[in-house]
């Protein structure tokens, strides 16, 4: 797999020039908050989770209309969106399309305010912190209580959900490389297109473990993290594989 890595190192280093694109990323959608703040934390989780088969541009874009008007800001507030009434939370979650699917997207809101609520004991720093900031342990944590983490927990959305974490608060994050690649569907392209998985692999049922156990393999020992590569496939798929590699 030695071609394959010179390849991916070629892609990590024509993304750091710009070369694929990548100046404005979905999650640059964002109030600016101060990185440190419980705030910050909130508004790049609670969206997340409604991050599934959908444009993540469309869904941040809508998360930083709803952070901004003082009709819809409150869903952001752990306390207020887990007693709210669900029809209430409705529609402020529809009212700018941060849900899309209004009978399940909002109850997926409120069970996780809730269970950061009941973990975090009111806070997701706090929850963070007692897990050390260590990502095995967060991601043990929250698999063990997959039904309290609805969507989040999922091996795409969780690994990504810590990756954006990562990039856009400053607290910093134990056994980062344990943080496995996000394999959605532009991740999966460019696996193809890079000769490491099949087209029969695709119809896997668990096509995205798959992908995710072989980039680990793939890269271990190569001093590249295997979410390091997420954005460079992520761009270079987006863009219809243009630039050769």
């Amino acid at each position: 797999m030695t071609d394959v890595i010179e390849r991916v190192k070629k892609l990590i280093m024509l993304y750091q020039e710009g070369i694929l694109g990548g100046e404005r990323m979905p999650e640059d959608s964002n109030p600016n908050l101060d990185m440190s703040s419980e705030e910050n934390l909130i508004y790049f989780t609670l969206p997340m989770a409604l991050n599934y088969q959908r444009n993540s541009y469309k869904l941040w874009e809508s998360a930083l209309l709803t952070w901004k008007d003082q009709n819809t800001h409150d869903v952001f507030n752990l306390k207020i969106a887990s007693s709210m009434d669900i029809n209430f939370l409705r529609s402020k979650l529809v009212k700018y399309k941060v849900a899309l699917q209004p009978n399940k997207q909002p109850v997926i809101w409120q069970k996780l305010c809730n269970s950061i609520i009941i973990y975090g004991k009111g806070s997701l720093k706090n929850f963070l912190n007692e897990l050390d900031f260590d990502v095995l342990k967060i991601k043990n944590f929250i698999l063990k209580h997959k039904k309290d983490f609805p969507y989040l927990s999922g091996t795409k959305i969780l690994n990504y959900w810590l990756y954006v974490l990562t990039q856009y608060i400053s607290f910093k994050f134990k056994n980062r490389q344990e943080i496995s690649i996000a394999p959605d569907t532009h991740v999966l392209q460019a696996s193809l297109k890079l000769g490491v998985i099949s087209k029969q692999d695709l119809e896997r049922n668990d096509v995205r473990e798959f992908v995710s156990a072989k980039w680990k393999s793939i890269l271990e020992g190569s001093g590249i993290e295997p979410i390091d590569v997420h954005t460079p496939f992520w761009l270079w798929s987006r863009n219809g594989f243009k630039v050769e590699i």
